[in-house]
């Protein structure tokens, strides 16, 4: 697990697509992909991986998980959600999110809320969660290697990435499960007020 800080930085976590750099004209779908790779590229897995494909935008579309685009063209409203879309797609299933962004799609429809405003809170919040997370991991790295002590074997680092992946894995189911829980929550409050 050498240099797990290295690693950290190399995930490019801060990358996100801030308020000022959505533009204020509508896009078209190969201009709304640019702007995603310019803004996610370096976050992905490898070079084979895409952000964001004409595929998965009709996809979304045809889903419902945003409002009915108009004239092939994408609104910044639009840019938000499939901005919040891809955030969620790491750990929610295309029917949670539905669920977990119906109630917006319809406030932001109606005028209720200004999206933007919604969005920033979200980019501060990220900004804070990398914070969080990097304590995290470099604290639960030292736990590992504090455990992989007590084996007394003599090649350790093997050992010590293994449990590091298990237990990340494990942090990580939690925090899905109870997100998974609080969409059930969403869908069970709109059945009470339909």
């Amino acid at each position: 697990m050498d240099n797990l800080e290295q690693l950290l930085t190399e995930l490019n976590l801060e990358n996100n697509i801030a308020l000022e750099d959505i533009p204020e004209i509508d896009l078209y779908m190969d201009q709304v992909i640019q702007l995603f790779e310019k803004n996610f590229g370096s976050s992905t897995r490898n070079e084979d991986e895409k952000v964001l494909t004409k595929t998965m935008i009709n996809n979304y579309a045809k889903g419902k998980l945003f409002f009915p685009i108009k004239n092939k063209k994408y609104s910044k409203e639009h840019l938000i959600l499939i901005s919040l879309i891809y955030q969620l797609k790491g750990g929610l299933s295309i029917q949670d999110i539905k669920q977990t962004l119906e109630g917006i799609n319809e406030k932001t429809v109606s005028g209720e809320i200004q999206l933007g405003q919604f969005y920033q809170s979200f980019l501060n919040l990220h900004g804070k969660n990398i914070e969080i997370f990097n304590e995290d991991v470099l604290k639960t790295e030292q736990e590992v290697k504090r455990e992989v002590e007590r084996l007394e074997v003599d090649e350790p680092e093997e050992l010590e990435t293994v449990l590091l992946i298990a237990s990340l894995i494990n942090i990580s189911n939690f925090y899905r499960k109870t997100a998974e829980k609080l969409v059930d929550r969403i869908a069970a409050e709109k059945k009470i007020k339909d």
